[in-house]
């Protein structure tokens, strides 16, 4: 087992996990080059890869790509599959997945701003459903007519 690969995964993780908001935060060769801290070669070779089939089936012994639409598309990997490659086949038992969250884009922040004006928007409707409070109807035609309309018991 190679420690200094196990002391990467617990000092410096640098793989972003599935649960960060902004997920479907793949990441290419390079990244896991550098969290599994082997060559671009090796990655490569432990990847599951077919040149006559765009994306096999699963491989437990392999490093598995996420589902490619083109030849052309460049590998990309779960960072969870990183992990699982890295504690069951390289038996790295500390292997540790850390969010990171990516900076706030232009795009985010107008998505943001378009939520809050929208839970705005569905306050107020929430506000014009609601059953309106009821004023006392004790007007005096309100009154008159309830007690002639009433026959008596």
């Amino acid at each position: 087992m190679d420690q200094g690969l196990a002391e990467l995964f617990d000092d410096s993780p640098s793989l972003p996990s599935a649960a960060d908001p902004s997920s479907e935060a793949l990441i290419g060769i390079d990244e896991v080059q550098k969290a599994l801290n082997r060559s671009r070669a090796s990655v490569y070779r432990y990847t599951n890869t077919d040149p006559r089939n765009l994306n096999p089936p699963f491989n437990p012994r392999k490093l598995n790509p996420e589902y490619r639409s083109d030849q052309k598309d460049p590998l990309m990997f779960h960072p969870n599959e990183v992990a699982r490659f890295a504690r069951d086949v390289l038996r790295i038992k500390e292997v540790t997945v850390e969010v990171l969250n990516s900076p706030s884009t232009a795009t985010q922040q107008l998505l943001g701003a378009i939520l809050e004006e929208l839970r705005g928007i569905r306050q107020r409707l929430d506000r014009l459903d609601a059953p309106p409070t009821q004023p006392a109807l004790r007007s005096e035609g309100v009154g008159r007519f309830d007690q002639q309309a009433r026959p008596a018991a």
